[in-house]
């Protein structure tokens, strides 16, 4: 039997993983696997970082597959309206789908003792369910399901019944809902809004902590390609210093605009231009250098929190929309928007998902 694998599907859940690794003793190190998913990010040449850190046994690519890749799912996806109708139809997609993905899964599950899934409303959470395979959930991102719980949303009307089906493995529900997950990793459970009994709070401030300081370099050049070429950005002679972490936020029309206005609003200190710097998310494909290149772009390929182990990094001002900023130290003031400011670009509706639960 092997030891623990992780299945991420963002730099941020990789970023996680590494912590879970770290915080465990050293003799454990080097005993996990590595599962990236290309679903919806572009990894870039992280599989062979990872494997050269020696802090995975393996990494593997996954080819993580959406239902509508299978022709065949997609008339049992959509509302039928009658709830019985919608739940035998639920039932035969939940079955189909697990058993489509199997052809394109990596590695033998029931080979791991524990096994991490970060999201796992992704496709590999049917897989594994369909498989009647025991896994422990992980948010999605720092305190993700506090500020939207995708599980109620996603299932709004009749929930309850809906949370007995999964219970029952009938139908899927993920955070904590299907019969074979075990726990839910999140970062606070304080003023969950709607909790369940499979949370589990690990504080990532408490995994962050337990770091050496060559568990941190190993970090900085896990994720990051080019560090003196970060550098030498993150060094421009301004002493007054802003960055701004983009989102993939609307159209890309519209997203160019919200950060213009970021910009335009935020951009000065004590009434002084300041140096803006733009560090893309991740999944962002907007051209920032293209758009805003009177500013300092920053390549975009890793979490944010990997700036809190450079040294002498400092900021006056960090802006943020919806990225969480609680574990950002290397600034004086931080400003997070949130969704009154983004109910003046998109419905409201579309990012206050708890207010509809």
């Amino acid at each position: 039997m092997k030891k623990r694998i992780y299945v991420c599907h963002t730099f941020y859940h990789v970023y996680m993983a590494c912590l879970k690794e770290f915080y465990l003793p050293d003799e454990m190190h080097g005993q996990a696997t590595l599962v990236l998913s290309m679903m919806s990010t572009d990894f870039g040449n992280m599989k062979e970082r990872a494997e050269q850190s020696g802090l995975f046994e393996e990494v593997f690519w996954f080819d993580e597959k959406r239902y509508d890749f299978f022709p065949q799912l997609r008339k049992y996806h959509k509302d039928r309206g009658n709830i019985v109708i919608n739940m035998i139809a639920r039932i035969i997609f939940t079955k189909k789908f697990g058993k489509l993905l199997e052809s394109y899964v990596p590695v033998d599950f029931k080979q791991y003792e524990d096994i991490y899934v970060f999201c796992d409303a992704d496709p590999i959470g049917y897989y594994l369910s369909y498989k009647k395979i025991y896994y422990h959930a992980l948010d999605d991102g720092l305190n993700s399901t506090k500020y939207c719980d995708d599980a109620r949303y996603d299932n709004r009307g009749h929930f309850e019944l809906k949370a007995w089906m999964s219970a029952k493995n009938l139908i899927f529900i993920q955070n904590g809902y299907g019969k074979y997950c075990l726990d839910m990793e999140v970062n606070d459970m304080s003023d969950m809004p709607f909790p369940c009994d499979k949370y589990i709070e690990q504080s990532q401030a408490e995994l962050e902590e337990h770091l050496s300081e060559e568990d941190k370099e190993l970090l900085i050049h896990m994720f990051i390609e080019n560090m003196d070429e970060l550098q030498r950005k993150l060094d421009c002679g301004a002493e007054d210093k802003i960055l701004i972490l983009t989102e993939p936020l609307c159209d890309l029309k519209v997203r160019k605009q919200i950060f213009s206005d970021i910009i335009k609003d935020y951009g000065e200190i004590d009434g002084r231009k300041a140096q803006i710097l733009l560090k893309p998310h991740p999944r962002d494909t907007l051209d920032y250098a293209k758009e805003f290149p009177e500013h300092i772009v920053l390549e975009g390929k890793f979490p944010m929190e990997i700036l809190n182990f450079i040294p002498k990094i400092h900021f006056k001002r960090v802006v943020t929309v919806f990225t969480m900023p609680d574990r950002i130290k290397f600034t004086d003031e931080i400003i997070f928007l949130g969704k009154d400011f983004m109910d003046k670009y998109e419905a409201p509706e579309i990012h206050r998902q708890n207010e509809q639960i």
